[in-house]
């Protein structure tokens, strides 16, 4: 059997080199955060696997706060949408 493709809840394909947008935590608040998907991963370690994303935020972030730190973080790929492709240009 093939690898199951990996989609958010618009039916988009996430794969690296995509934008996406998620939700983050910024102290008592939810904002909408931008990033660039770098990998993706499954987490196991409950028992369920779970999708989750590497992804490189971008800074562009609801809210008038800045975003602290430009890390790579992983998140869960139950809440982002994807927003824009990158790699338009390229061939699969």
């Amino acid at each position: 059997m093939g690898k199951a493709r990996l989609t958010d809840f618009t039916g988009a394909e996430i794969r690296p080199g995509v934008v996406i947008a998620y939700p983050t935590r910024q102290g008592n608040v939810v904002r909408n955060s931008e990033a660039v998907v770098l990998e993706t991963l499954s987490d196991r370690s409950t028992g369920r696997v779970v999708p989750m994303l590497k992804v490189k935020p971008t800074g562009r972030d609801s809210g008038f706060i800045s975003r602290k730190t430009l890390a790579v973080q992983s998140v869960a790929a139950k809440h982002v949408v994807v927003i824009a492709d990158t790699n338009q240009g390229e061939s699969k």
